[in-house]
């Protein structure tokens, strides 16, 4: 498949902050499809450490130089914003069984809204797979060493924003 013909697979998450786990995903998903768009949401009923125009900044600093991908906000339904994207493919990460009950759910939940868009899931780098975006800022908070979880630019911004 070339990249012409390939689908273009849409990323979304919060990215509170982006870790290394997510540009794992990104490398391999735009591997796989081609043309991956990172899709940074606002999620109604979590507060973010990071306003959304910062964590979209971040990510973009995070995947500079990879070709075929870009990051974009999401917002509304995940399904309407990958249409208005271009996606034809969610893609989404899965770290552990629970990960992957809800996962299951909401790719049910998107098929039945969207049929035309295939959810893709995949399994982290075996190193990567225990970090998450919650056990980040946790390190941050307590000004532990970020740079074994997340790009060097967000490592350096949360850093300088918990030191005392």
């Amino acid at each position: 498949m070339t990249q012409a013909t390939s689908p273009h697979a849409v990323f979304p998450g919060t990215f509170d902050p982006f870790t290394l786990g997510h540009l794992d995903l990104v490398r391999r998903g735009v591997g796989l499809f081609g043309k991956l768009t990172v899709a940074v949401a606002q999620h109604h009923s979590k507060e973010h450490l990071l306003a959304v125009e910062e964590r979209v900044e971040l990510a973009r600093a995070a995947v500079e130089g990879i070709e075929g991908v870009r990051v974009e906000r999401l917002e509304g339904l995940l399904v309407e914003g990958v249409a208005r994207l271009g996606g034809s493919v969610i893609l989404r990460g899965v770290r552990s069984a629970s990960d992957l009950e809800y996962e299951r759910q909401m790719a049910l939940t998107n098929r039945t809204l969207a049929p035309a868009i295939e959810t893709v899931l995949l399994v982290p780098a075996p190193e990567l797979a225990h970090v998450s975006s919650t056990l980040v800022r946790q390190i941050a908070r307590l000004g532990g060493d970020l740079t074994p979880f997340v790009p060097a630019p967000i490592a350096e911004r949360l850093s300088s924003r918990f030191r005392t």
